[in-house]
């Protein structure tokens, strides 16, 4: 099992961001520009992981290299069932430097949207003091 979803499985969101590259960028499937950085992209997934109910994991594909990952999970949020795919990219020293999420369906998404554009303050705030 790839070290980041143990780490998000075990809720540790410190194991969560020592997996982050400084340089990564965080692609959301609710917002058109990437999130370049650690601090922003560790703040998302934390409040993700606020807005998730019943996260899982349910598969993980992994290339013959081992720098390419992708982690299909279902979760709920506000209600809306939501299944969706953590597609992450290891830099040469294996840390994450391109974490792109894709949802779907559509009600989910926009759900999950209102759900994080509610979080947005936080976030921008724990960014900030990281």
């Amino acid at each position: 099992m790839h070290s980041f979803r143990k780490a998000v499985e075990a809720r540790d969101m410190d194991a969560v961001a020592a997996l982050l590259a400084e340089d990564v960028v965080f692609t959301s499937p609710v917002a058109f520009k990437p999130y370049p950085g650690k601090a922003i992209t560790a703040a998302i997934l934390r409040g993700v992981l606020r807005v998730f109910d019943d996260f899982t994991y349910i598969r993980e594909i992994t290339d013959e290299g081992g720098r390419d990952h992708a982690l299909v999970f279902t979760a709920t949020v506000n209600g809306k069932s939501i299944q969706g795919c953590d597609f992450l990219h290891l830099d040469e020293d294996g840390l994450i430097d391109e974490f792109t999420v894709m949802v779907r369906p559509l009600s989910a998404a926009q759900a999950l949207s209102e759900a994080m554009a509610a979080q947005f303050a936080q976030i921008a705030q724990e960014a900030a003091e990281h």
